[in-house]
């Protein structure tokens, strides 16, 4: 289970792809409801940071204040636009998955809506 402390200190990051190119800031942190880790952080791109797009942390690597993920600037903008409304449904989930190429890692047995920023 994530602390606050671990979860504020996501919210200070800044997000770049595997190249180390810069691509925003964390915006809000959602987590799996089963384990209570950090599972997506939605990440501010656009002009002056306004919009907000979901990116999964698998595959990423947090070290100080900088989460480096395996997607570049290409791949979040295409992202699906999904409301940044305090709930990510499973629906929701599944399409952010298809799109980001990680459709074996959907949890199968996931029945419901789930996450909850904090």
């Amino acid at each position: 289970m994530a602390t606050l402390t671990e979860i504020r200190n996501l919210l200070e990051c800044h997000v770049v792809g595997p190249d180390g190119e810069p691509i925003g800031e964390v915006g809000q942190v959602y987590l799996d409801e089963r384990t209570e880790e950090p599972e997506w952080v939605t990440v501010r791109t656009g002009f002056l940071g306004m919009r907000q797009t979901f990116v999964p942390l698998t595959g990423s690597h947090h070290a100080g204040h900088e989460i480096r993920i395996p997607f570049d600037r290409e791949t979040i903008h295409a992202a699906p636009h999904i409301d940044v409304d305090g709930h990510l449904s499973a629906a929701e989930e599944m399409e952010l998955y298809r799109h980001y190429g990680m459709g074996s890692s959907v949890p199968v047995q996931r029945t419901g809506d789930h996450d909850n920023p904090h």
